[in-house]
């Protein structure tokens, strides 16, 4: 199970740093899309993503549109994680498929809305009352990987603890 996690330009650095430390605890690929909100050696960046950045594969693409180009979504396994989305998060099965790109929008705007109309069918969402905009992005992220992760039996982490042993 290859676990991809996708930031189309992220803003705001303490989520792409929590999000890089959910990355790391998983085995997940960050992909970081720019432009950036932040410079990558930012200061809050860091601190959110403690002591977890070696331990962490990175890739950064110029923008979205190379990203597409080298991962194509018609080839890739891709869900747009939208509060547009047509499919409840928990209703997709993720466990057939070996490889999965998760995106996600800039804390500001989401997704461009020409690429969620495209892949609609593979759009996204997590419930959430009516009245509020959105979550946010480091705990959504976290929220959708654990699903797919869970669904394929927590592939290559630890379920129990050794504390007590």
């Amino acid at each position: 199970m290859n676990l991809n996690i996708v930031l189309v330009e992220p803003e705001i650095p303490q989520n792409t740093g929590n999000i890089a430390r959910t990355c790391a605890a998983l085995g997940a690929k960050l992909h970081l899309v720019k432009p950036l909100g932040f410079d990558i050696s930012d200061k809050y960046l860091k601190r959110a993503g403690l002591d977890y950045w070696d331990k962490l594969e990175i890739e950064e693409h110029n923008n979205l549109t190379d990203f597409l180009s080298k991962y194509p979504p018609e080839n890739n396994n891709m869900f747009f994680v939208t509060t547009k989305g047509k499919h409840c998060y928990s209703d997709i099965n993720y466990s057939n498929f070996n490889t999965i790109f998760l995106l996600f929008g800039k804390e500001t705007k989401g997704l461009p809305e020409n690429l969620l109309i495209k892949y609609i069918d593979n759009a996204i969402r997590i419930p959430m009352r009516k009245t509020l905009r959105s979550l946010n992005l480091s705990n959504s992220v976290a929220i959708v990987a654990y699903e797919v992760l869970r669904q394929n039996n927590f592939y290559n982490l630890e379920e129990t603890s050794n504390y007590f042993d």
